[in-house]
């Protein structure tokens, strides 16, 4: 891969897992880009941190690192890593120093995906219920690919914390979902409003990768041009 391209690396979500990019690393690939989605245990928000972390590990360039949902958690505080050039949040969370995701979320509830949810086991379940709240512009076959293939987060860890708030000094790029019914849209625009980021907004739910992969390579391949420079520098010890 060409090191004057920065690397893309992905965080997912919760019931999800790091194939829920499928769609966008090929488009991605085919221009050149190095990617690399991480596999998050969901067991814990600092262990998933680590595990993107060990991934900007595995790349050759200076990364765009990208995160869905809770994904974007783990990003505001992997990213604060000095392998990282540039942030693109997927409808997703994105806490202040002092925040949780939990207490964000409860900034801007949502009813809708939370009364099809299921602890079992210390661990949350989406119950097949609720998966049209979750993926609902999918196909209905690959909404049953979703749901069946779900990451199953612990049941604390929308309320831990990690340090670190990268998008205070790093550029991002933010893709609110306007029909989502998992993470309040406004939330998403609060998000995106506050930490400055270059926004896109699509008619979507909650898993634009999966229902808009063009337009979110789109995005990620804009970010990943108005940080090429810097990147290039870091890479090269500049």
């Amino acid at each position: 891969m060409s090191t004057s391209l920065p690397s893309i690396v992905f965080a997912h979500g919760l019931w999800a897992d790091g194939s829920c990019y499928a769609k966008v690393i090929p488009l991605l690939r085919a221009d050149g880009y190095e990617v690399l989605s991480a596999q998050n245990s969901l067991d814990s928000l600092e262990g998933d941190v680590a595990a993107v972390r060990r991934a900007l590990g595995r790349v050759t360039s200076p990364a765009v690192l990208v995160g869905h949902s809770y994904g974007g958690t783990v990003i505001t505080a992997a990213g604060a890593d000095d392998r990282v050039a540039g942030l693109v949040y997927l409808a997703a969370l994105a806490p202040d120093a002092d925040e949780t995701s939990q207490s964000l979320q409860d900034r801007f509830p949502t009813t809708d995906v939370f009364a099809h949810i299921e602890v079992a086991e210390g661990r949350i379940w989406l119950r097949a219920s609720g998966i049209d709240c979750f993926a609902g512009d999918l196909p209905a076959e690959e909404q049953q690919v979703v749901w069946a293939t779900q990451g199953v987060p612990d049941a604390g860890v929308f309320d831990q914390q990690v340090a670190g708030t990268a998008w205070r000094t790093k550029p991002s790029w933010y893709v609110v979902a306007r029909d989502d019914r998992t993470v309040n849209p406004e939330l998403q625009r609060f998000c995106a409003q506050r930490m400055g980021a270059t926004t896109h907004e699509l008619a979507s739910s909650h898993v634009p990768m999966l229902s808009h992969p063009e337009e979110v390579a789109d995005v990620i391949r804009a970010a990943a041009a108005a940080v090429g420079s810097s990147a290039a520098g870091v890479a090269a010890g500049g």
